[in-house]
């Protein structure tokens, strides 16, 4: 992905965000020449990998497949310095876009339209070598239990939510023309180097070309802390 690209994608997510009444912490504004200035105090974020993460899964077309995030709060299961069991992540999808199928082998999650168009999920089980079954799922969605056939669609509009539970695969796209979506999810500590089943083999960070300086530096690219 270009620089350029990057930086639009944050400022339409930060937009979104703010038409939701959706707030972030403070280091969702830092600038790069902030981060030069701060130190170990703020490494939970850089050890957790908090703040932006935009992801085109390496295909090369956010506009058909990809994630915005930002990552509020998360815990970290390989460093005992941190003790939430917990994770908070706000997601962003563009009107007729895709994020990937994948299930996660530890992590439960609750996945909830916080505003805009409409979502839809589509859900299948696996087995525990990461193939598709063909079974009924069964749904758990703001209190409710009921079943779908596999890899039907579960519709969620603004403020409705679904429980995703490990080896259950999901993957999330928009009702055309319903407008782009703001998705919450609160979930089990996150880890992207170990916890993500996708079904299909794609990366996780882009590659990026640097044709402008970053408006935003993403999560894995924080600079060390000076002191």
């Amino acid at each position: 992905m270009k620089r350029s690209e990057i930086n639009n994608i944050i400022k339409e997510m930060e937009i979104l965000i703010k038409e939701n009444g959706f707030k972030l912490p403070p280091f969702a504004e830092w600038t790069p020449k902030e981060w030069e200035t701060k130190g170990r105090e703020y490494d939970e974020i850089r050890d957790n990998r908090l703040g932006w993460d935009i992801t085109d899964f390496g295909l090369g077309d956010f506009n058909k497949v990809g994630f915005g995030l930002f990552t509020i709060r998360n815990g970290n299961q390989h460093n005992p310095k941190y003790k939430k069991v917990y994770a908070e992540k706000i997601l962003f999808l563009r009107d007729n876009m895709m994020a990937p199928m994948h299930f996660h082998w530890f992590k439960s999650e609750d996945i909830i339209n916080r505003g805009g168009g409409t979502m839809l999920i589509k859900l299948y089980n696996s087995d525990k070598d990461g193939n598709l079954l063909d079974t009924d799922v069964i749904v758990h969605s703001d209190g409710r239990e009921y079943t779908i056939e596999a890899g039907g669609m579960v519709e969620l509009k603004p403020g409705e939510s679904i429980t995703i539970t490990p080896y259950l695969y999901h993957e999330f796209h928009v009702v055309p023309s319903s407008g782009s979506v703001l998705i919450g999810e609160v979930s089990q500590c996150n880890d992207d180097e170990t916890d993500n089943r996708f079904y299909e083999k794609i990366g996780r960070f882009p590659k990026i070309e640097e044709d402008e300086p970053p408006y935003r530096l993403l999560c894995n690219e924080y600079p060390d802390a000076k002191n």
